[in-house]
């Protein structure tokens, strides 16, 4: 029985072998036009499927074997990779994506770079490069320019006067092409910061209030960091006030959050809780008196 069973095995093995054998030529004999029309369709079938899963993979890493700079199917299999936590293959994936075409893929590579390695100085080089490449526009990888990218970058680094020159660039810029209530309203969450962190609390302010005014009053985080400010100036009844407010907030839903990973500046409820404390205990409950 064993013998039978490694018998069929062998013969599965080879016709398989076979096949793949066949499909190469097959590969090989097409045009190089063709095979760029092919592989386009093949990629064109695993790109609309869920990134990461196996049947999405296999179709993109067939569309690259049939082209391989098929540069769209190589950076979507570096995304594949990166969403099921093999940030190793991600990296020789995306590599390759950024010499097949580094106009388009090196900003996207520096967005990776910010967000799922926390390296902000090769973020920075891949922005920045995006400059060199891309003159004449700016590019906004993930729907964002690359000055807003720039702005958190420059913060991680707590590089606090360039982050907040970058934001000051970007939301001039969009401000001057389509209105301010375009801009991405976490730019001046993440600019308020900034200011907070400079201890320029009235410039902070301004920044955490157009948040709140752009996001309909509902921002755990403006709330939060505004109570900071008003604990830092000594207004304990208002920063309490403000932080049930954004702990209502928060329970709602309405925080700056990122899928997949956590966002620069994440705020939990055990920051809320120490900032409680740390109210009581500048501000205690005055004792009535009849």
């Amino acid at each position: 029985m064993e013998k039978l069973s490694k018998y069929f095995l062998s013969i599965f093995a080879l016709v398989l072998a076979f096949s793949c054998s066949e499909k190469s030529k097959d590969y090989n004999a097409l045009s190089k036009e063709d095979r760029k029309k092919l592989s386009v369709e093949i990629f064109e079938g695993g790109s609309h499927l869920p990134q990461g899963s196996p049947k999405s993979m296999t179709l993109i890493e067939e569309a690259i074997a049939v082209d391989p700079d098929n540069c769209d199917a190589v950076r979507e299999l570096s995304v594949a990779y990166l969403k099921r936590g093999m940030p190793n293959k991600w990296k020789i994936e995306m590599d390759k994506a950024v010499a097949c075409n580094a106009a388009i893929w090196q900003p996207y590579r520096g967005y990776n770079y910010l967000w799922f390695y926390r390296d902000y100085k090769k973020a920075i080089a891949d922005f920045d490069a995006s400059d060199t490449l891309t003159p004449n526009f700016t590019d906004a990888p993930q729907g964002h320019s690359v000055d807003y990218w720039r702005g958190i970058a420059y913060l991680g680094l707590k590089d606090y006067e360039k982050s907040i020159s970058y934001f000051d660039k970007y939301l001039t810029q969009i401000t001057e092409e389509s209105g301010e209530d375009w801009a991405e309203p976490t730019a001046f969450l993440y600019r308020g910061i900034a200011y907070y962190e400079k201890r320029n609390f009235e410039e902070a302010l301004k920044d955490l209030n157009k948040l709140l005014y752009y996001n309909r009053s509902h921002s755990a985080d403006g709330k939060y960091y505004k109570a900071l400010i008003l604990k830092e100036k000594s207004d304990c009844e208002a920063a309490k006030k403000l932080l049930a407010d954004a702990t209502i907030d928060f329970a709602n839903g309405y925080y700056n959050n990122r899928d997949y990973v956590e966002t620069l500046y994440q705020i939990f409820p055990q920051d809320f809780d120490k900032l409680n404390t740390e109210l009581e205990i500048q501000c205690p409950h005055k004792k009535e008196h009849y």
